[in-house]
């Protein structure tokens, strides 16, 4: 089955493409580079022992899109393309709704255009903004998000369960990722920010690597055992699994079919609490401070993960020490590049 992976040089997105190739899918990896690096694709190379065919493309632009779905003949797609840093969001809203919303829809339309069957959507626990208990299961109400990026997911599952809905031939799922951390064990691939991370686990491992100065920790006086924000810290590797294991399930499925599941370890840790990991894994010390709260942020969430080790077949194997030590390790080989 040959694959398209939008963000296929992204962080997921290229952890993705090793597993599926792993899993005997053939990956077609499209990113039009703006939050990723082109060096990323030797990595996947060197993993893999092959070279993947890949289109520098954005996905908003549908001529081009079309183009390639008539070139390549999919017989599912992976859409991780999008814009996704929360803070961005609040201060760029339009920016996020026109680039994940009609990329999205780009992609739906040729799709139905080009019968192919099997779409997997990068969605996230953003969706159900602060829940009120936790862990929070696929049934948990969607509250209003905390972010336009959070709303951006929520708007897509809507369209894509609608576009289902109208019956196009089409069968979906979608990801509901908690937070993705580490590397590939290699050190060839991993999370490679341009300019200031967003993500916590990249600017912890660039503190501890000399490049920033301090770490800020957003928030001190949540309802929390230590007072900061808790998370389901999930290996990227097992979240990658888990796309792999989505296109098995969509292959089993009739026509018309779509879903949700959450992707988690099912454990919730704080933010203190992983940099004390972090530490104790890597044997080092951590500059950082407690900052304010930051606008957008969820105090509190971790998942329940009953039905996606039980309908998917999926679990989380590796823990958040070994994800940690894998983000560290790919953080010194990329410094001493």
């Amino acid at each position: 089955m040959k694959i398209l992976v939008t963000g296929g040089a992204g962080f997921i997105g290229s952890h993705t493409v090793v597993e599926l190739d792993k899993a005997g899918f053939e990956p077609v990896i499209i990113d039009n580079l703006y939050n990723s690096n082109r060096d990323v694709l030797e990595g996947i190379k060197q993993i893999s022992g092959k070279d993947f065919p890949f289109y520098e493309i954005d996905c908003n632009d549908s001529e081009k899109i079309r183009e390639l779905f008539a070139k390549e003949r999919f017989d599912g797609v992976i859409h991780f393309a999008a814009y996704k840093a929360v803070g961005e969001s609040v201060e760029k809203p339009l920016n996020y709704y026109e680039n994940n919303l009609i990329s999205l829809m780009v992609l739906l339309r040729a799709m139905a255009e080009f019968n192919v069957p099997n779409f997997v959507f990068s969605s996230s626990c953003t969706v159900y903004g602060q829940p009120d208990a936790i862990p929070v299961t696929e049934s948990t109400p969607r509250k209003p998000a905390n972010s336009p990026y959070g709303n951006t997911k929520a708007i897509g599952e809507d369209i894509i369960r609608d576009f289902i809905y109208a019956k196009p031939g089409v069968k979906a799922i979608s990801l509901r990722y908690f937070n993705p951390i580490g590397a590939h064990e290699s050190s060839l691939i991993g999370e490679l920010p341009n300019g200031v991370p967003s993500n916590l686990v990249p600017f912890i491992t660039q503190t501890a690597a000399g490049l920033r100065k301090s770490l800020t920790v957003f928030g001190s006086d949540y309802d929390t055992s230590d007072g900061t924000c808790i998370r389901d810290f999930i290996h990227v590797v097992d979240l990658a699994k888990a796309h792999v294991k989505a296109l098995e399930l969509l292959n089993s499925e009739s026509p018309d079919y779509y879903d949700v599941f959450n992707v988690g370890t099912g454990e919730g840790y704080t933010v203190l609490e992983l940099i004390n990991t972090f530490e104790q894994v890597n044997g080092l010390k951590l500059n950082y401070t407690i900052g304010p709260r930051r606008e957008g942020d969820i105090e509190k969430i971790y998942a329940q993960s009953d039905k996606v080790n039980n309908v998917m077949k999926w679990r989380a194997e590796k823990t958040m020490a070994e994800a940690l030590r894998d983000a560290w390790n790919w953080q010194l080989k990329i410094t001493a590049e």
